[in-house]
């Protein structure tokens, strides 16, 4: 019976194909899913052995600890030097889009909060 070795949702591109790579080059008998037009299905790697289970699972935890890793000190080396992402930046980058999500969520406080304002008691 086959096993959901990994979920390829909210995954970039370059994380899926890293895995992919990973899991033909060590052997392993996989298939993909897609989620189709309507998001009904899954987005999916798929262990089609169950013999294979536990050295699958074995090597994606080893990849994804070694993945979170290097992008923790990618991070970390982008702070140290003054790079790391903050609101400000991502202003000056797109000033429009920050400002236009910014007044969106203004707009959607206000609609939620409009009908408790005249409720309070005198």
């Amino acid at each position: 019976m086959a096993h959901l070795l990994f979920r390829l949702r909210h995954v970039t591109d370059e994380e899926a194909q890293e895995v992919r790579a990973l899991l033909f080059e060590r052997g392993f008998d996989v298939y993909e899913t897609q989620a189709g037009f309507f998001r009904l299905g899954v987005d999916a790697i798929w262990l089609r052995r169950d013999d294979q289970r536990d050295a699958a699972e074995g090597a994606l935890d080893a990849y994804q600890k070694e993945r979170q890793a290097d992008q923790r000190r990618a991070f970390e080396q982008a702070r140290a030097r003054g790079e790391n992402p903050t609101l400000w930046r991502r202003f000056m980058a797109h000033p429009v889009q920050v400002a236009l999500t910014l007044a969106a969520v203004l707009v959607i406080v206000l609609l939620t909060l409009a009908p408790f304002v005249g409720l309070h008691a005198p």
